[in-house]
């Protein structure tokens, strides 16, 4: 079954739930720390904005959808830039997926009338930040305020169409997005630790796209960059069944050769001297998550034989798989 709720409906059924079951404060010493319930029309779980400071909030959601949703968004202009990540879930934005270990980055600008198709196979776990234009300019501007020329879409006219990029998120935004969400500080630590994860976010967000439009190292074409990104997202998705050298070079229409040296020009190193460095760093991260045994840590990162694993994981890090084994915390 498909529900299909416009932008106004959706408030009216928030405003309705909020009536029946108030928005509270999780966090007593904090007033601008709300939580609450999912309209049980369209599903179940909870929504957390934490305003952090004048211009910064964040919002860490867990929602499970009883069915699809279709909802549309009218145009308007933004001041914010956006940044969104996706633990668990899928939405569609006129085209545009974004679904689990992915996130998107929108600029402040335009934004154009949208259509949004909320799938309800996963639940949603999620990390929403929202930096106003001008204090990202005073973050990260120079002494006028103006931004470094690669992040200057991110910040664009009212009248101008926002910038949008969907890009898979690496291990490092993963693990700042998961201690975002298992947050149990209270008060001023709370707002410290998730100011700077915030930070941390939109940094490593900076990072992809300087090294996109710029390069960090020799300039290459914008063309064959996308290709060797695009290369870099199928590893990240096919972590348990990577494609041959060959066979990632035909899924982004490159020969073997441009494929490498591509890789090694953007990367620093080889493409499967970059994939067993991935899959160590997010074996290493989901282990300390407390979720997994090892073994099934191993087989999520592509590892059928768990001696294998346990040689190439101590040999990476200095200690074998279990010492990374802690309590869950919740």
């Amino acid at each position: 079954m498909t529900l299909s709720i416009s932008q106004s409906a959706y408030e009216e059924l928030m405003d309705e739930m909020d009536a029946i079951e108030p928005t509270y404060h999780p966090d007593p010493d904090e007033d601008r720390d709300f939580m609450g319930s999912f309209p049980p029309l369209l599903g179940q779980g909870y929504w957390r904005n934490i305003e952090l400071r004048d211009g910064l909030s964040v919002t860490l959601g867990h929602l499970q959808l009883h069915d699809r949703v279709l909802s549309a968004q009218p145009e308007g202009a933004e001041d914010y830039l956006e940044f969104h990540l996706h633990v668990s879930g899928t939405h569609q934005n006129d085209g545009d997926w974004l679904g689990a270990g992915e996130y998107c980055l929108y600029g402040s600008g335009l934004m154009p009338k949208a259509a949004f198709d909320l799938l309800d196979r996963d639940p949603f776990l999620e990390v929403q930040i929202l930096m106003r234009a001008d204090l990202l300019r005073s973050f990260i501007g120079d002494s006028n305020g103006e931004l470094t020329p690669a992040l200057q879409p991110w910040v664009r006219c009212p009248d101008r169409s926002r910038y949008a990029y969907f890009g898979t998120a690496t291990p490092a935004m993963q693990l700042a997005a998961r201690q975002m969400l298992r947050c149990n500080f209270q008060g001023i630590s709370k707002r410290l630790f998730l100011e700077g994860k915030s930070l941390e976010l939109l940094g490593l967000a900076a990072a992809v796209e300087m090294a996109r439009t710029e390069g960090d190292r020799l300039p290459i074409p914008l063309d064959l960059l996308d290709r060797i990104h695009h290369a870099r997202d199928i590893l990240h998705q096919q972590l348990d069944n990577p494609p041959s050298l060959g066979g990632l070079a035909k899924l982004v229409n490159l020969n073997e050769y441009n494929l490498k040296q591509g890789f090694r020009q953007v990367f620093g190193t080889t493409v499967f001297g970059y994939l067993h460095d991935y899959r160590m760093q997010q074996a290493k991260q989901t282990l300390e998550m407390g979720d997994w045994k090892v073994g099934e840590v191993a087989r999520m990162v592509g590892y059928t034989n768990l001696p294998a694993f346990s040689r190439a994981f101590s040999k990476r890090f200095n200690m074998p798989p279990s010492d990374c084994l802690r309590k869950k915390s919740v």
